[in-house]
């Protein structure tokens, strides 16, 4: 298979880039589209070109390090599948593809299609975590969880945090990815400690790296790999109305005393 490729290519933060067009030639069907690329950039490295940065690790779809837009879309035209999951199979023989970095204010290009996602980890830093006691391995039945509870947390932890939602939104929001960190933490026993301050600070972590609003569009659960439910927005949603009530509840008792 072959394809014409018009790729972003920007050298660093504060460059100007712009689309180079490179050919892909001898493409099996069975290759990822990150397999695609590295024929690509071995090709421009014969020939004594700088190859194109593209963000990669475990190519298996349970990382989120890999991620572009490709025509226009966030991890490509195949729904709930990653970059590095996404086949060439999927396109036709001579196709032209445009690929893209991610493209939201709280994600500057780094250098072609890499972008800086520290966003992301300052947001779980700010809030996603319990300080349920640690050591050896406990019973699982010392602490019950209902099913449906059980289902919900497994659901939401499924995002691996790739940034596809944020590069979907035409808000650039981040309410997809903190909703599932919220969510699956929030529904269990061991959240419950951290569970207002957790959905304050992680907000506010949001709205200060730049993330814009959600509004409902639903790019973002279009673009997730593995398709997150918009209902943990609704469930992040609640939580921070509670947490906002909860405050305003205990300053009225502080003043009243």
């Amino acid at each position: 298979m072959k394809f014409i490729l018009h790729v972003w290519r920007q050298a660093g933060p504060k460059a100007q880039g712009a689309f180079s067009v490179y050919e892909a030639t001898g493409i099996s069907g069975d290759m990822s589209f990150l397999e695609m690329m590295d024929v690509v950039n071995e090709s421009l490295i014969e020939h004594g070109e700088q190859p194109v940065a593209f963000d990669h690790d475990c190519r298996e779809g349970i990382c989120g390090a890999c991620g572009m837009m490709i025509n226009g879309i966030a991890h490509g035209p195949m729904r709930a599948t990653a970059t590095c999951q996404l086949f060439m199979r999927h396109f036709e023989d001579g196709d032209t593809i445009y690929v893209e970095p991610w493209r939201a204010r709280a994600f500057p290009v780094i250098k072609d299609l890499v972008v800086d996602r520290s966003a992301f980890d300052r947001v779980i830093a700010a809030g996603g975590y319990i300080t349920a006691a640690t050591g050896g391995a406990r019973d699982a039945n010392n602490i019950l969880v209902a099913k449906t509870d059980a289902d919900d947390a497994m659901d939401a932890a499924a995002c691996i945090g790739c940034g596809a939602c944020v590069a979907a939104c035409p808000n650039g929001s981040a309410s997809l990815f903190a909703g599932a960190k919220v969510t699956h933490l929030g529904v269990l026993p061991q959240g419950q400690a951290e569970r207002r301050q957790r959905v304050l600070r992680m907000i506010a972590q949001m709205d200060e790296e730049g993330f814009g609003g959600c509004t409902w569009h639903g790019e973002c659960h279009e673009a997730c790999p593995k398709a997150i439910s918009l209902d943990v927005i609704s469930r992040m949603n609640a939580d921070y109305l509670r947490a906002l009530w909860a405050m305003r509840d205990e300053k009225q008792e502080q003043g009243a005393g």
